[in-house]
Formats: C-alpha cells, sequence, structure tokens
C-alpha cells in the first residue's frame, strides 16, 4: 500500500495490487470494450485506477501481445474485444493489403507503404506476422507504414510483391 497526499492536506490510501498477466489482460479487454483509449498512457493511467501498477515496458509487451493495433478511435483488438484465441486465424497479408493498402513507394531499403486512414496498424501487423527475411521491421502510423528491409535489392523485391497483393 502506498499513501498519497490529496489536494487540501487530507491522506488517503491507493492500494496498488498484485495482479496476473492474465487478470491484467482481461482488465484491459474490459476498459477497451467500455471506452475509447487513445494512448498508451492513457491506458497505463486507466488501469492504475483500478489498483494495476504497471510500467510502460509491461503495458507495451501486454499491447503486443494481445494484437491490439491503433485505429481511428483509439486501440483496438483485430476481433473488436481484446481476446485473441490460439486457433484464430489473423487475416493474410494479401487480404489485407488488397482492401487496405494503396500505394508502396522505395527509399534506397525502406518501403514507404500508404493505406487507407487508420488501416496502417492492421497492415504493419499482418505484415509482421509474415516473418519475411526481406523484413527487417516496420513502423506504422495512421496510414503509412514505413518497411525497413536489409537492402535495396530485397526492397524491390519487396514492393514488387506488395504492389501485387495491392492490385
Amino acid at each position: 500500500m502506498r499513501l498519497a497526499a490529496a489536494a487540501a492536506g487530507r491522506h488517503f490510501l491507493r492500494m496498488s495490487l498484485e495482479v496476473s498477466k492474465q487478470e491484467r489482460h482481461h482488465l484491459i479487454r474490459q476498459l477497451l470494450a467500455a471506452e475509447s483509449i487513445g494512448s498508451q498512457d492513457e491506458l497505463r493511467r486507466r488501469l492504475m485506477r483500478r489498483g494495476c501498477d504497471v510500467t510502460q515496458a509491461t503495458l507495451s509487451r501486454d499491447v503486443h501481445e494481445l494484437r491490439l493495433y491503433k485505429g481511428p478511435n483509439g486501440y483496438a483488438a483485430p476481433n473488436g474485444n481484446g481476446h485473441v484465441e490460439e486457433e484464430e486465424e489473423q487475416p493474410a497479408v494479401g487480404e489485407v493489403l488488397s482492401g487496405f493498402g494503396l500505394t508502396v513507394r522505395q527509399a534506397q531499403n525502406q518501403l514507404v507503404l500508404r493505406t487507407t486512414g487508420g488501416a496502417a496498424q492492421p497492415v504493419a501487423l499482418a505484415i509482421d506476422h509474415e516473418e519475411w527475411s526481406d523484413v527487417v521491421g516496420t513502423l506504422a502510423g495512421d496510414d503509412t507504414v514505413l518497411i525497413i528491409c536489409p537492402d535495396q535489392r530485397r526492397a524491390s523485391s519487396l514492393k514488387e510483391k506488395l504492389e501485387r497483393m495491392i492490385g
């Protein structure tokens, strides 16, 4: 337990409970289902209000494990509630790109993939799950995915592959 000072010099007890990863994931799913949460820091503060004191590093791992993505209305899960069944298949990267991909441009060993608004996170997630050797990593914004490749030749090859998938 920690003692925290309230306004006007009053004191109150704020309990910070140790919760298991499973309980924390359940709480995160509940929060996302109940309200729009726009950032990891906001999610961390909401968890703290519920008695779950979590570090930013732990929360980042939770976001990755729950496969959450940041859409136009804040964080969301692939199936809408943060619960991902192990046997549940994610959409294939070709499916995601044909629906949300717009263009691909190359800048040396990097590709800039433009998507429809709010679709960059799920597109980057689909690319990451492919575990292609041509991809070192991805960074996603709202409508842009930066794909980093090991070299210019592989970037060119991947660009052609992605363009075929976009259609």
